[in-house]
């Protein structure tokens, strides 16, 4: 039953629970791990071992001040970042940052499609083509059809998921201290393919289709909640929320970085420890494990890929949309029925329609995953950028302008990114 009592209040309801507290973060944070994802930490496991876990730590905090950042903009000004962006911002900006964030969302939803597809067919076998078009239409389905307030628990129950990759973990050996002592002291190298990995871990970590995403969550969730208001007009409600803001944000991309953890620690204790090192896709990376970890390592392996694709799928379509909605004033929410938002569904569908279709065509997926983080890693650098003005901007946050620790952290991701492009460039 709905309540118009002030949560912060009631210490002892569902509505302030630990679990209640947990929303937009969490998911945001899970679906980072999708399985484009997947293959980029597969990927660096199987090439350089434990050599890598280091950047797993270091993008922890940089990626939750940026997600809380983004998040506080979306709470506090009642709108999501692209509207912000239109409304104060040049809109030869605005454009250029909506369409690469569309371009690279699409690309990454071809490349999601296709593994989720191959990894129904490494479990079971059959057509693949028919079951990524399948999974699409299922995707689309929940995503146009269930309301917000029941879809989003669809999502949260779908993170359970990843904790596939910590039960492959527990089925193989691992030299515990040796992992303790690798992540803390890595062995470093300054070749071009260690620098590239490193690049290639921060830009599937730190993407602008997240930033996107969890700062209109914040917006629905504010529409869900009877009584709630954007915090620049109703500061009384700020402590609570910013709070809530933060547990979730620390919970949902800590839960997102120890699950990258144990997928570069199970590839790397597994594949590289058997000299395989050329690991390009995520259903690759499950076939690998199988003769090695054994079928139920394989099976947790395949099965985390198809949950994580239907988590990331309407995170991707969906910040499209809102990015979409934002820049032309649609209207936008998926607690809306379809008839009344017809353009923002639209985009969902078509974002969606489009990335199914490339997965059809002769376009290397490998590729197109390479160019879907490149566009996302020069995306991320403006756009954080932007984020960063934004929550300094008393037009936009009033009184709750970002200011000391949060404000040092966020522009020093929004620096390590930069750099992160730069190397890139360096070593295409």
């Amino acid at each position: 039953m709905e309540s118009d009592i002030d949560p912060s209040s009631t210490p002892h309801t569902n509505v302030n629970s630990w679990v209640e507290k947990l929303g937009p973060g969490l998911i945001t944070g899970a679906a980072d791990d999708d399985p484009s994802g997947i293959a980029t930490y597969s990927q660096a496991g199987a090439a350089f071992g434990y050599d890598i876990l280091w950047t797993i730590l270091l993008t922890y905090p940089l990626m939750v001040a940026i997600q809380v950042i983004s998040a506080r903009i979306g709470r506090v000004s009642g709108h999501g970042l692209a509207t912000n962006i239109r409304r104060h911002y040049p809109a030869w900006l605005l454009y250029g940052t909506v369409i690469l964030l569309l371009v690279a969302n699409t690309i990454n939803i071809a490349a999601d499609l296709s593994a989720m597809g191959a990894a129904v067919n490494l479990v079971i076998g059959g057509p693949t083509h028919v079951y990524t078009v399948g999974l699409a239409m299922l995707s689309l389905v929940l995503q146009v059809f269930v309301p917000y307030r029941n879809y989003v628990r669809v999502l949260k129950w779908l993170t359970l998921v990843l904790f596939a990759y910590v039960g492959v973990v527990f089925t193989v050996q691992i030299p515990w201290m040796t992992v303790a002592i690798r992540t803390v002291f890595p062995h470093l190298s300054w070749n071009g393919d260690y620098i590239t990995t490193v690049v290639a871990v921060f830009g599937t970590t730190i993407s602008p289709y997240l930033f996107f995403w969890q700062a209109s969550q914040e917006v629905e969730e504010l529409r869900a909640r009877h009584g709630q208001r954007a915090l620049k007009h109703a500061p009384s409600q700020g402590t609570s929320n910013l709070k809530r803001i933060k547990f979730d944000t620390w919970i949902g991309m800590g839960f997102s970085n120890l699950i990258a953890f144990f997928i570069v620690l199970a590839t790397a204790a597994t594949l590289h420890a058997h000299h395989i090192t050329d690991i390009q896709t995520s259903s690759q990376a499950a076939s690998a494990l199988r003769p090695i970890a054994g079928e139920f390592a394989f099976l947790l392996f395949s099965i985390g890929i198809i949950g994580t694709g239907l988590l990331a799928l309407p995170v991707l379509a969906g910040s499209a949309a809102y990015a979409m909605a934002g820049t032309f004033e649609w209207k936008n929410s998926l607690e809306l029925e379809p008839k009344l938002a017809k353009r923002f569904y639209g985009i969902i569908v078509l974002a969606t329609v489009i990335g199914l279709s490339l997965g059809f065509t002769s376009i290397d997926p490998i590729k197109a995953l390479f160019w879907s983080a490149v566009i996302n890693g020069v995306a991320s650098v403006p756009i954080m950028m932007l984020v960063m003005k934004m929550a300094s901007n008393p037009d936009i946050m009033g009184t709750f302008r970002i200011s000391g620790t949060l404000r040092v952290v966020g522009w020093l991701a929004t620096v390590v990114m930069a750099a992160a492009v730069v190397g890139m460039f360096c070593f295409l």
